[in-house]
């Protein structure tokens, strides 16, 4: 397995980092945008992250842990999905960061999500990571 398979996705969006900020931490907002999960933590380094919801008809409950966290700037957890098909151990979690820069009185918005088994599945991460910045853009340019 190659561990280095990142997948990359990239937005601006037309508002400033605080509110990008809020909607990457607010369960409330994170429901509209992440396919109507519910995201349970405190954002504390360290804190377990839980995330439960329906995906195209199955329940899931995926989690992570929270790994570091820079108020604005950037979010970086862990990741397991129970809909993956593999087993709950370390080596099947992906890191997902968070990152955001101001841009022109707007926010550039980069996630980034490694351990990626294949070609395949960067791309389909890219694609599912681009769904889910175009919904946080349009949520707050509303």
């Amino acid at each position: 397995m190659n561990e280095t398979q990142t997948a990359k996705a990239t937005i601006t969006i037309n508002v400033p980092t605080s509110k990008v900020w809020e909607a990457l931490t607010k369960p409330e907002w994170i429901k509209q945008y992440l396919f109507g999960t519910e995201v349970t933590t405190d954002w504390q380094v360290g804190s377990p992250i839980r995330y439960r919801g329906v995906w195209q008809g199955k329940p899931y409950e995926d989690k992570g842990k929270v790994l570091q966290l820079e108020s604005g700037k950037l979010l970086v957890s862990t990741f397991w999905s129970s809909l993956s098909g593999l087993p709950d151990i370390p080596e099947n979690y992906k890191t997902v960061r968070y990152e955001l820069s101001s841009e022109d009185g707007g926010t550039s918005l980069t996630v980034t999500q490694d351990n990626n088994s294949s070609e395949e599945e960067v791309r389909h991460s890219e694609e599912n990571w681009t769904k889910v910045l175009n919904g946080i853009k349009r949520l707050l340019e509303s």
